[in-house]
């Protein structure tokens, strides 16, 4: 243990809401509420419904999971302020349009809006580059 422990560092234990938002994801996986064994074959929004009720997890959260973990290719996260800010810049628009908004304009990406959120991404961080 002690060889592990000065290969990796000292270990920090989480923040007091960290515990309790993992020890409150551990229950609902316990419990079925969060189905991890078969979640990959549940609908988007089932899943979105099924980690929005654990403490901490909202659906943005939900809405990255099922783009980076699940790899699904049709979620449009609108109320990421990246995907706002990128949509603004590709298109020339002086102001960031609201999430309501910004849900309609992405039915034209479906059904790869989850593509479109890549390029809105990339717009801002090409935009943050130095200019040479």
């Amino acid at each position: 243990m002690a060889r592990l422990m000065k290969r990796t560092g000292p270990f920090r234990l989480p923040r007091p809401g960290k515990v309790a938002s993992i020890r409150d994801l551990a229950t609902k996986v316990a419990d079925g509420t969060v189905p991890l064994d078969r979640i990959a074959r549940l609908p988007d929004e089932e899943v979105i419904t099924r980690l929005s009720v654990v403490r901490g997890i909202g659906r943005w959260t939900a809405e990255m999971f099922l783009i980076f973990q699940l790899r699904r290719l049709d979620v449009w996260p609108v109320e990421d302020y990246g995907v706002r800010k990128g949509y603004s810049l590709a298109y020339g628009l002086r102001d960031l349009l609201t999430p309501k908004q910004l849900e309609a304009e992405g039915e034209r990406f479906r059904p790869y809006r989850t593509v479109a959120a890549w390029y809105c991404w990339q717009a801002v961080h090409e935009q943050r580059k130095p200019r040479q």
